[in-house]
């Protein structure tokens, strides 16, 4: 692992950590990491206001102080991808206490969560008691993108692939998942209405729906 150019000089855990994600949007990559790998330009689509340059920085920084990796996929698809390693993953509890505090400040007057931002969101705000109830393996599809949703073990996993046998599916866009997991929208009005699509057995329908709107 490399040493920091710019540091704080502390030796206190919480002033070496900040050595490590404290530059602009260096925490903001790897949350757009915790759900799963992305491709530079989806990386650079999700952080409104990074140039390309300032992107390839911070991730050079990351990939060099340990916490992001790079992967390159063979043909045919030849695809760079970029990945948290299990360094950089274990900042997801960090992270998504960080999320429940900060949605206590004030909010920006314009812009909108991002996916990735969503699921967490929806994460964050888990509540452990209801494992029990809402148990089971799901699939999300939005906008393209597969997401496998499972409870279990009080906990909810979310991460950026298709899920295996699931017990039930939804699919939708952003905006209108957006609206769902804000209460916004109802599911049966968004199903009414085409916007979203679920399917799956009754009790998995009814866990899956509970799950998005408590």
């Amino acid at each position: 692992m490399r040493t920091m150019t710019r540091s704080y000089g502390d030796p206190c855990g919480v002033a070496r950590g900040l050595d490590v994600i404290g530059e602009r949007w260096a925490l903001l990559v790897v949350r757009d990491l915790l759900l799963g790998p992305k491709r530079f330009n989806d990386l650079l689509g999700g952080l409104h206001g990074a140039s390309p340059n300032v992107l390839t920085q911070r991730l050079h920084d990351l990939i060099d102080l340990g916490v992001v990796r790079r992967r390159d996929l063979g043909p045919p698809a030849r695809v760079r991808l970029y990945e948290l390693t299990e360094w950089g993953h274990e900042l997801e509890p960090l992270l998504l206490h960080l999320g429940r505090w900060g949605s206590q400040a004030p909010s920006p007057p314009q812009g909108e969560l991002g996916i990735d931002s969503l699921l967490l969101s929806l994460k964050a705000g888990f509540d452990p008691a209801r494992a029990d109830e809402l148990s089971g393996t799901y699939q999300l599809g939005v906008d393209g993108d597969t997401y496998l949703v499972r409870v279990a073990d009080s906990s909810l996993q979310i991460e950026r692939r298709a899920a295996r046998q699931p017990s039930a599916t939804l699919s939708t866009d952003l905006d209108t998942l957006r609206q769902v997991i804000d209460g916004r929208i109802a599911i049966p009005a968004a199903q009414q209405s085409s916007r979203l699509h679920i399917d799956g057995d009754e009790p998995s329908v009814r866990h899956l729906t509970d799950l998005l709107q408590p």
